[in-house]
């Protein structure tokens, strides 16, 4: 054996809060709303449809998703096409979950998570102008709701969209 080469790290292995984890990532088709003011003041209210899909990575250590959905104004007329890629996945440095995501706004942010029994929790870490608080809720399996919340100056946590998923 080479001399000091059993010091050097080595990957590890994904552990049991990933497939904790893996129950909420489903690939997934959405229906939902946006509310009017929820992507900045004075927008209007909107419908949204899309879909995730999710693949395990380095031995299964994190999931990627990449969502995509289509947003319309209340009488259907065609706004725009979101677009995110989300890797997720559990940070022993820090015993939690987190997460990196990046849109086709430029929007890019390390968020940390908690589970808590049938509800996924994502928020962003820090204090920027603007924070992210991401919610899945599990409660009924054939129907996961996830729900995207901001705070602006630290103040009060207000509903941007929300969404019905349902499994693919």
């Amino acid at each position: 054996m080479l001399a000091g080469l059993d010091r050097i790290p080595k990957p590890i292995a994904a552990g049991p809060e990933m497939e904790v984890l893996a129950h909420f990532c489903r690939d997934m088709t959405s229906t939902g709303s946006v509310e009017a003011g929820g992507m900045g003041p004075g927008t209007t209210a909107m419908t949204a449809r899309g879909r995730g899909m999710h693949q395990r990575i380095q031995g299964g250590r994190w999931i990627v998703g990449t969502y995509e959905q289509d947003q319309f104004l209340l009488d259907g007329t065609f706004v725009l096409t979101w677009q995110l890629h989300w890797v997720v996945g559990w940070d022993p440095a820090s015993g939690g979950y987190r997460a990196t995501l990046a849109d086709n706004y430029g929007h890019a942010d390390v968020m940390r998570g908690r589970i808590d029994g049938d509800r996924l929790t994502f928020e962003t870490i820090g204090d920027p102008p603007v924070r992210l608080r991401l919610v899945w809720d599990v409660t009924d399996p054939k129907q996961m709701v996830w729900r995207n919340e901001a705070s602006t100056g630290c103040g009060p946590w207000t509903l941007v969209e929300v969404y019905r998923c349902t499994p693919m």
